[in-house]
């Protein structure tokens, strides 16, 4: 077992436990407020958060495996977000902290089962800026791009 990868799951479990407990304490009036960086409801940019931040883990496990990875151009990811926050602009708490309780314990221990070689093995990411190693993509596209998102939500309740 990676200390490393129990280090990043310690992480991320906290994030997660986060987030859990902001949607928990989100009134009905909070959940519709808009958040000032993303210009969504705070429901659209937690659900976000957990869909395509989480789901990023998907482009770990391509890492992993070794597989080629999709070209995720900044064009390509805005495109993708805007579909994803129409569709999703109803979403409700119940929908995003079951999504959350799911979602975030399958990706934690995702995390935490990484070898250190996982880990270094990298892959091109355009959106992100280039070559990207897994442990650079949990730390930068989910936990801190994440993070900067669930700020926003904060801020827009007061929180």
């Amino acid at each position: 077992m990676s200390k490393r990868a129990t280090d990043l799951a310690v992480r991320f479990r906290a994030f997660n436990n986060e987030l859990i407990a902001f949607v928990e304490n989100c009134s009905y009036e909070d959940w519709r407020k808009v958040c000032p960086g993303e210009q969504w409801p705070v429901g659209v940019v937690v659900r976000h958060i957990v869909a395509s931040h989480y789901g990023a883990l998907g482009l770990a496990k391509m890492m992993v495996a070794g597989e080629k990875l999709p070209e995720l151009t900044e064009g390509v990811n805005d495109q993708m977000n805007a579909k994803h926050a129409e569709k999703h602009r109803h979403c409700t708490r119940d929908e995003v902290l079951k999504t959350l309780r799911e979602n975030g314990t399958s990706a934690a221990d995702y995390v935490t089962g990484l070898s250190d070689t996982d880990l270094d093995r990298s892959g091109h990411i355009a959106a992100a800026g280039g070559d990207m190693t897994t442990e650079h993509l949990i730390v930068n596209i989910i936990l801190r791009s994440g993070g900067e998102h669930f700020a926003h939500a904060k801020a827009a309740t007061g929180a």
